[in-house]
């Protein structure tokens, strides 16, 4: 009869994996320091453009679109309303730029609304960042497209007679009115974008509200032909507001209540859409 002889082998069991010791593990130096507001958000910004870089059908709606409305309504409403295109031209020209600008404000909605399906901000949610800085890079992505429309149509205005009598440090200034005020109208459509539950339905309501405050303004009219009841409406648009501002930097005048007009308008905007947006991006 044999016997078997057992040996016990030395109790090698490795300590309990704690928070702490899996830091230590996992850090070879000194953790780096947390990206600021601004560098987070510039990120974003530039994933924006990158964004562009892929898929520059992007840009069809801040160059095709523009020169079709700029084109349109020269020749479709110039000869009834002024006379002459080309005199039509210096009025209209301002007003066109802002209108095709703030239209093109709502894909940022859009493209919020686009990231938040496919489960994207979920991951931006667990980032150790300033929270607004996913939001705040899509408007300063968007901004970079409202120069190029602005742009655009500029270039198409001067090829068909525009000049402004403001010169170029006159357009530089209306032009950064208006993306300083398209950036904080901006806030409106992220706002939709994280609460409506679809692309479809983040356009359809941008349309509507788009609408009635680029065409009932004095984009295309001066407002003194307009009735009674929608010259008040006019009065307290603040695309109209937006319009007259620009119009006169490009005249060569500086309007200084409009222009504060438009830049309390903004700050409203950033104010009331901003802190609500960011409420609803908290708890989404």
């Amino acid at each position: 009869m044999s016997t078997a002889t057992r040996t016990h082998e030395p109790d090698t069991a490795l300590p309990p994996a704690t928070a702490e010791r899996i830091g230590k593990v996992l850090a070879s130096g000194e953790r780096p320091p947390r990206p600021s507001a601004l560098s987070t958000s510039m990120t974003f910004g530039w994933r924006a453009m990158l964004k562009i870089k892929h898929v520059p059908e992007q840009l069809f709606d801040v160059t095709a679109f523009p020169i079709m409305m700029t084109l349109m309504f020269t020749y479709l409403f110039g000869g009834a309303l002024a006379g002459s295109t080309t005199e039509y031209l210096q009025f209209l020209l301002p007003g066109i730029m802002v209108m095709s600008v703030v239209m093109t404000t709502m894909y940022t909605g859009v493209s919020v609304n686009n990231d938040i399906s496919k489960g994207v901000f979920d991951r931006f949610r667990t980032l150790p960042i300033w929270r607004p800085s996913p939001m705040v890079g899509y408007l300063l992505g968007d901004a970079f497209r409202y120069t190029i429309a602005s742009a655009v149509i500029l270039v198409v205005g001067l090829v068909l007679g525009f000049r402004p009598a403001g010169g170029v440090l006159g357009v530089l200034a209306g032009v950064g009115l208006l993306v300083v005020f398209s950036f904080a109208f901006s806030w409106i459509w992220t706002m939709l974008g994280l609460l409506l539950r679809s692309e479809k339905s983040v356009m359809g309501v941008s349309w509507m509200v788009l609408f009635p405050l680029t065409f009932l303004s004095n984009i295309l009219v001066d407002p003194e032909t307009m009735p009674g009841w929608l010259q008040g409406f006019v009065a307290v648009n603040p695309i109209a507001h937006l319009v007259e501002a620009v119009r006169d930097l490009m005249a060569g005048s500086v309007n200084v209540g409009e222009i504060t007009w438009t830049l309390a308008a903004s700050a409203v905007l950033i104010a009331v859409f901003g802190t609500m947006t960011m409420r609803l991006y908290n708890r989404k």
